[in-house]
Parts: C-alpha cells; structure tokens; sequence
C-alpha cells in the first residue's frame, strides 16, 4: 500500500461516502474505500485500477462528469499542475471537503498553502513521512480553463521556427530542455516509414519529425494524458497531423516501427525511476523492423550501451554535450 493512502485509512471514517480520490495511486485503496471512485492522468495507473476495479476510476485531464461529495488529491510533482487540480476540484465542491495528501519531501506543506484560497486548511495527519490536509470550500472558484493555463513558446530551427503548447505537469513545462535540444541536431538519415515518438512530452520531437518526414506515419506515446493533450496543441499550432496515444511504456507502442526517436521519461512523482527508459531498451527489438533504427538521449552517466547491445545491436554514439549522449542503433 502507498504510503500516502496508509494515511488516508488512518482517517477512513472520513472517506465513507462518495469521494473522488484524484492521483490515485495503483494500490488497493479503492477496495478499502467501497463508496469513494478515482480519477488519474497516468494511463498505467488507470489500467491498474479498470483491471481491479472496472467502472471505478476515470482517466483525463478533467475531472469526472458524475457528483462526487469530497475529494482527495494525492499531490503531484508540479506546483502548475496542483494549482490546476485544486481549483478543478474546488470548483465543483462549494461548502463541502477538500483534502490534501502527499509526501514531505515532495512539498506537502508548499501544497497546504495552497489551499489557503478556498478556506481555511488545517493539518489532519502527519505519518508515514507523509501529511493530509482538509479545507472546507468556502471560496469556490470558477471551473479553470486548462488551455488558458497553457505556456507557449517558440524555437527558432533551421527548418523554420516551430510553436510549442506546454500544459501544467509535462515535462520541462513551458521551455525546451537540454536533452531535447541536442537531440534535435541529431535526427537526420532516419529510416522512412512509421516512426515513434516515446515519451512524447510536449511534443517537439514529434513535431519536428512530422515536418522533416512528412511522408512517413508519426505516432507519439506518453504515459500522461496532460502531456497527450500538449502534444495535440503542438501539432495543430504548427498545422500538422499525427497519431498520439496514451500507454504505458514501449508496450503499448505499434510494431513494424521504421524509428523509435526518445527523450525517455525518468521521473515517477517525486522519485527518479528508470523503469520506463530500460524497458523500452529491452522491448525495442520487438516494436522495430528489420533495420529499424533506436535513437535517444539519455544522461551521459547512464551506462546504457551494453543494455541497448545486447538486446538491439551495435550502439552508436552520435553526439555529446551537456551532460547528454546521443545514441543510435539498428535492429539487424
């Protein structure tokens, strides 16, 4: 069980109605709270909870059309994105219970203070390294727009100035990071045909490969429905058109892929986590034809060479800068 729903069942009595726990973790909190439904942003935690609790957890960047009588938010990563969930939920709860749970180290009290606009917060548990805070609604706001919370910005390419859309919570919010930077000098003599942007963010990479391959099919995946949703935003301000899908991980992905271009994901809430970055290393051969091309970048500590040798083939590196490598290698 996360810890941050051990706290919550510190206070059970509490969640014994129909409450909407948003962020929920991919654990059996639902079973221990029968009335209360989920809603997630994170397509494996949504495929977690349909698998065990079929009907029960919606999956989007709004919350749910049905009723709920209170709301918990499991605090993510992003201080945007927080300020975003808490005025959606507080919105639909006038007079009634918001709450708060998250872990110290990932800026719980920060998060406390921002509730201060609905009410009154007040700390109700403090274990497990985590805190749950409560607010009674008494200043709802209007239901945010999320696209009026947008950050756009534009890069300046050699193929002409292209215009990205950043959500709250994506990836290198509202600029380009430098790992993408340097992956962008480096996306030349691709293989035609289907390619696949992993770990598709904001959606500059794909972008970029639409409007330099604009005969081959481009698909961009990411596990987060915000950064799914940028990703469309970016493509329709640059006037492209392009396939983008939720899943979680390279096995969600198509297969007879040409090219898998990434700027893989490394974090999971507050935690540095690889998982999502050597499985696709792992799975790669399987999603990529014969002569299929892996290209990405990764921190330059990261010994990733032999993991892509051995399960792919001989691994180049085509660049260094920054603190990152470029790497390249085909499927035999």
């Amino acid at each position: 069980m996360d810890p941050r729903s051990e706290v919550l069942l510190r206070q059970a009595d509490l969640f014994q109605r129909p409450v909407l726990l948003a962020g929920l973790p991919a654990d059996d909190l639902l079973g221990a709270l029968p009335q209360a439904s989920g809603w997630t942003w994170h397509a494996g935690d949504q495929a977690a909870a349909d698998s065990r609790f079929p009907g029960r957890s919606h999956f989007g960047t709004t919350p749910p059309a049905t009723p709920f009588g209170a709301a918990v938010l499991f605090l993510p990563k992003s201080r945007e994105l927080t300020d975003y969930l808490l005025a959606a939920l507080a919105a639909r709860l006038p007079g009634r219970d918001l709450f708060v749970v998250g872990e110290k180290r990932g800026g719980i009290e920060r998060a406390a203070k921002q509730l201060a606009p609905y009410g009154k917060p007040r700390k109700l548990d403090n274990a497990r390294h985590c805190q749950l805070w409560q607010v009674t609604v008494e200043q709802a706001p209007a239901e945010p727009d999320l696209l009026r919370l947008a950050q756009r910005y534009r890069l300046e390419l050699a193929d002409g100035p292209l215009d990205v859309v950043s959500l709250p919570g994506v990836f290198s919010h509202g600029r380009l990071d430098r790992g993408t930077a340097l992956l962008l000098q480096h996306l030349e003599d691709l293989p035609r045909g289907h390619i696949l942007d992993f770990g598709c963010g904001a959606g500059v990479l794909g972008a970029v490969l639409k409007r330099r391959y604009p005969d081959s099919r481009l698909t961009l995946l990411d596990v987060d429905a915000f950064a799914a949703a940028s990703s469309r935003l970016t493509l329709e301000a640059n006037g492209l058109e392009a396939e983008v899908i939720t899943a979680t991980g390279i096995r969600g992905a198509p297969g007879e892929l040409a090219a898998i271009v990434s700027n893989p994901p490394f974090h999971q809430g507050v935690h540095t986590h690889y998982g999502a970055t050597e499985e696709l290393l792992r799975q790669a051969r399987e999603h990529l034809s014969p002569g299929g091309e892996m290209r990405l970048v990764a921190n330059s500590f990261l010994r990733y060479p032999p993991l892509i040798e051995y399960h792919l083939g001989p691994c180049q590196t085509l660049a260094e800068g920054d603190g990152f490598r470029i790497y390249r290698a085909r499927r035999s």
